[in-house]
């Protein structure tokens, strides 16, 4: 039986992303869908730190080519035998998983628990933006933070954001500040100063600067949550200080070095990690609840409530334009979103 091919972006080497073949455009077999997954045509995909992450240099060498890519937004073209979300002809958008090959290809498999409808407002590279951050930002509030979704629950109460410019910062800022929060925001350049206020902090300090100090000069003696997007280890001791008593911090970037948990003791202050692929890398029993928040984030985003965060567009999907953007992640010092559309 012939096999039958699709144009992807692979990987065989680990490589800086100056190298010629670092990442590279390929052919691999176009998969088939079975169970509850979907066959997806890719007609956007949007690149994260997750890819250049992935991407940056280590010892392995892979057999056959690997794809990245954990953003995609496209048209289902088949659906497994048990899938019951999607049929053949959905737009749609989602994250995919980091144990199954990425969606910088022509034609993705994905589980239709981890799936969402595409918002209709939206064109596809202006939905490939969301999926990723919004996943990463709404579990951080909501699940690991504790955060009400009714503003009615959140009066009087505020949420530092440490690196609000980003991609995951982008979405937060906006989902807290609609849920009622006081949002501070950390942004150090006067463009992204300008961008968090636009999306709804109250208040913006430099998180290259001491938090206590500009957080009092703002009038917060502490702060009830914090939710670290930049460099957990750089600012624990500072975030320690200003959590409120009993309140809560979550992190999406790991550590170096063990972080002293010791300084929450006095406070009763809890501590979280949020991985966005937690959920389908280890098939929870409420992994079907990514599929739901995409669902309300898309209906959010119809409602003029929530919008995307795309601020460079590149096009067509190929290698050359994936280096790109992985060379602009790479600088630390994006705003928003990077999308690749054919």
């Amino acid at each position: 039986m012939s096999m039958t091919l699709m144009k992807a972006v692979g990987l065989t080497r680990y490589l800086p992303i100056d190298r010629e073949d670092s990442l590279m455009d390929v052919q691999v077999e176009k998969p088939a869908a079975r169970g509850r997954d979907l066959l997806v045509r890719v007609q956007a995909i949007s690149v994260n730190p997750v890819d250049v992450k992935v991407r940056s240099p280590k010892e392995r060498v892979e057999a056959e080519p690997r794809v990245l890519g954990w953003d995609v937004a496209g048209i289902v073209v088949e659906a497994g035998e048990d899938a019951t979300l999607f049929e053949p002809g959905d737009e749609v958008y989602y994250a995919g998983s980091i144990v199954r090959p990425g969606g910088n290809s022509e034609f993705h498999l994905v589980d239709e628990r981890i799936v969402g409808r595409k918002p209709r407002s939206l064109d596809f590279a202006e939905a490939a933006a969301l999926p990723l951050t919004t996943i990463t930002a709404w579990e951080s509030l909501f699940d690991r933070l504790g955060i009400s979704r009714e503003a009615s629950g959140n009066e009087g109460r505020n949420l530092l954001i440490i690196g609000a410019a980003g991609g995951v910062g982008s979405i937060a800022t906006q989902l807290a500040a609609a849920a009622g929060l006081t949002v501070i925001g950390t942004a150090s350049r006067p463009e992204t100063v300008r961008w968090v206020k636009e999306l709804g902090a109250a208040h913006t300090i430099s998180h290259r600067e001491p938090l206590v100090p500009q957080l009092r000069q703002i009038g917060f003696d502490t702060v009830d949550y914090i939710l670290c997007l930049n460099s957990t280890e750089l600012h624990w001791a500072q975030m320690a200080e200003a959590i409120a008593p009993q309140g809560r911090i979550c992190s999406i970037v790991e550590t170096s070095e063990p972080l002293n948990l010791n300084l929450l003791k006095d406070k009763s202050a809890t501590f979280s990690w949020e991985l966005m692929f937690t959920r389908s890398r280890f098939g929870t029993p409420d992994m079907i609840e990514q599929h739901r928040l995409l669902n309300e984030v898309a209906d959010r985003v119809d409602a003029g409530k929530l919008r995307t965060t795309v601020t460079k567009r590149l096009s067509p999907i190929n290698a050359a334009t994936l280096k790109e953007a992985h060379a602009l992640i790479e600088t630390g010092s994006t705003i928003g979103k990077i999308v690749i559309a054919n």
